[in-house]
């Protein structure tokens, strides 16, 4: 096992779309990220490897056990699915890391501390499957993620159940019904640095309802993202003209809820009355959205959705970049040139994005 990579950091040269495989897709895009310009700033952290989870199945006969358990399974029986859900994901959850690999996520963990100048460090946690990025299957929305997580034992907790969620009731019946083999479809887990977020939001770099190319669309909130990409609020949203930067629509909302941290994770607060109906962004944080859309853009050569973050204090201001994944309601095309037609595609696609930031 001693050739294995079980951790491996967003900043080394090997994390990357070339090793998804290892990382996983939403952790090779931070890393590629981190690769797209000095003025993207990506959040630093590591991932957890796909080794490290085979490793792990392999040490405590876990993948035994779940081919036995899945190999009687009815997967037209909904309930006989959950049961072997059930089952496979107490039994991951249950059993301990190896003492090589509680030892290597440690390692990494302290490194990351070290990195961040704090020992009260907050991450979140976020499943990273292989088949994220596959063009004939979507798997968007099937692992788990967590936020805000402030300790060691409880980053190794959460890490163990986004590998557990790799056996969801859905995703089984997903790769069965789709051909996939088990060990076709693995997991990595992604600890990041959570941002302490004045607003986030995400941002396409294209005019999403007609695929218009010379525009950014930016949408925000006040506090986390998860309250704009999960649908809780309508969020502030503002279509910028690429080239000049000028805001050819604008539409600030009456925002009544923001996502903020908590000890137990993340809660939903109101909006203090006098923020409700403020732009959640400026002026000039717009331009500085657009320059980075268009610096990610071309990094990756196709249009992006891509999430953000500005953490503010006192008079230091920080422009964060989440994720970055393709623009899929726009980026394929039908034989004729034209993306496929009728507002069944496009709000398809707004709730893959939206699970898969899940």
């Amino acid at each position: 096992m001693t050739d294995r990579t079980y951790t491996l950091h967003f900043d080394a040269p090997d994390c990357n779309k070339s090793n998804i495989g290892l990382v996983g897709g939403k952790n090779a895009s931070l890393g590629e990220l981190m690769e797209a310009g000095e003025e993207v700033q990506v959040p630093p952290g590591f991932a957890v490897t796909t080794d490290f989870y085979q490793a792990f199945l392999e040490e405590q006969s876990l993948g035994d056990y779940i081919t036995e358990r899945l190999s009687t399974v009815d997967i037209d029986d909904d309930n006989a699915v959950a049961d072997a859900s059930a089952d496979i994901r107490e039994h991951i959850e249950s059993a301990a890391f190896p003492e090589f690999l509680a030892d290597e996520l440690e390692s990494s963990w302290r490194r990351l501390q070290a990195e961040t100048g704090t020992d009260d460090l907050q991450v979140a946690v976020r499943s990273s499957a292989t088949a994220e990025d596959l063009p004939d299957a979507s798997f968007a929305g099937q692992q788990d993620t967590y936020l805000n997580v402030t300790d060691f034992e409880s980053v190794a907790e959460r890490t163990k159940e986004c590998m557990a969620s790799l056996f969801t009731a859905r995703a089984i019946t997903y790769r069965e019904k789709h051909g996939f083999d088990r060990d076709e479809v693995l997991i990595s887990v992604g600890i990041q640095k959570m941002v302490e977020a004045r607003t986030s939001g995400v941002m396409f770099t294209l005019n999403p309802s007609n695929g218009d190319q010379s525009k950014v669309r930016i949408e925000s909130n006040w506090g986390l993202g998860e309250a704009v990409v999960s649908g809780t609020v309508t969020p502030d949203s503002f279509l910028v003209d690429k080239p000049v930067y000028k805001i050819v629509d604008r539409n600030v909302k009456e925002k009544d809820v923001m996502t903020v941290p908590t000890d137990a994770g993340t809660e939903e607060v109101e909006i203090d009355d006098d923020r409700r109906d403020v732009p959640s962004i400026t002026a000039d944080e717009i331009v500085k959205l657009t320059d980075l859309a268009k610096a990610i853009e071309r990094h990756y050569d196709e249009p992006q959705d891509i999430e953000w973050a500005i953490e503010e204090s006192d008079d230091d201001k920080r422009f964060y970049i989440l994720q970055s994944r393709p623009e899929t309601t726009w980026n394929d095309e039908d034989e004729d040139g034209n993306a496929d037609a009728g507002v069944s595609r496009t709000t398809s696609s707004t709730a893959e994005r939206i699970l898969d930031r899940l």
